[in-house]
């Protein structure tokens, strides 16, 4: 029977991830010389060639695809057994790690803690680490947390074999308009009739997509008078009656805190942000982890009903 070795099985997914010798190095915390020492080995362990040379980098053979493909079906298993151990050592009150993006923080982690804390029997140990996307998936992927908060436009697809992706809520975009503004008191505000307005939004990132795709939607390209990311400086030039902005109805703080503002939900063209929570796959199964999955649903559910997983 052939000699299995989960740790260099690891170094190969590295690689596959991350595309170089080089960069799967760093994201194992080891050279780049022990990396091609760890395949090297892992090739003769399985008596195929699992690298070629192309020109001055290395890509995976039909060999090595078919190993991991392997591999992501043992990497599941180990985390149902990791969750399964840890919940036989330590029940549910072990720790967990999330990840979450800045508004998901106030939103949703904390009063998910604050449940967890009030609870009769002890909970999980949370430590939370905030993250947009691309991050969170990296410290996912390699260990450093547990679970990750982002939206769904920029979580993994259901077709990669590491995660598990779970729905959290759809999240309504409200438009915050000035005090004073022609539209703040209208009936039935439409976004299209924001289209000749002056808008706020990040010159790049999440939060410039959503905006730009959501009045794509209802007909128009949104003219960018300002940019900004932070919403405390969105809703200062709101306030200051500089533009328009859509603000994510989880941005609950930062919206009270501006008297100067009127946030108008949107009777049609309803634009949405969808919120999903992932994990590696097969440790959505241990108890501490599932508790606490089971706590954001609990704060999340008042909000919208959870929707399907999809792009916003």
């Amino acid at each position: 029977m052939t000699e299995w070795d989960v740790r260099k099985l690891r170094v190969l997914r590295t690689l596959h991830e991350r595309g170089t010798v080089t960069a799967a190095a760093g994201a194992l915390r080891m050279t780049p010389s022990a990396v091609s020492q760890q395949l090297s080995g892992l090739s003769r362990q399985l008596g195929v060639p699992l690298l070629e040379a192309r020109g001055r980098r290395v890509r995976l053979t039909d060999a090595a695809h078919l190993v991991l493909r392997h591999a992501d079906a043992v990497f599941a298993e180990l985390e149902r057994a990791d969750a399964e151990l840890t919940g036989y050592r330590s029940g549910e009150a072990g720790e967990v790690r999330v990840a979450a993006f800045a508004t998901a923080v106030p939103a949703l982690v904390v009063p998910a803690v604050q449940r967890l804390r009030a609870a009769e029997r002890p909970g999980p140990d949370i430590r939370v680490r905030e993250a947009e996307a691309a991050q969170a998936y990296e410290l996912l992927a390699a260990g450093d947390v547990d679970v990750a908060l982002s939206l769904a436009a920029h979580a993994p697809t259901a077709r990669d074999p590491r995660f598990t992706v779970l729905p959290l809520l759809a999240d309504p975009l409200d438009v915050a308009l000035p005090t004073g503004h022609p539209l703040a008191a209208a009936p039935g505000l439409r976004l299209a009739d924001l289209a000749a307005e002056p808008w706020i939004f990040g010159g790049s990132g999440p939060w410039s997509e959503i905006t730009t795709a959501a009045c794509e939607a209802a007909g128009f390209v949104p003219e960018q008078a300002h940019s900004a990311s932070g919403w405390t400086a969105i809703l200062a030039l709101v306030e200051a009656g500089m533009g328009v902005a859509l603000v994510p109805r989880m941005a609950s703080a930062e919206r009270q805190a501006r008297d100067g503002v009127v946030m108008r939900a949107l009777d049609a063209d309803r634009p949405r942000r969808h919120v999903v929570a992932a994990v590696r796959r097969g440790a959505e199964s241990g108890p501490a982890v599932a508790r606490v999955l089971d706590a954001l649903r609990t704060v999340a559910a008042p909000h919208t009903p959870p929707p399907t997983v999809q792009e916003d």
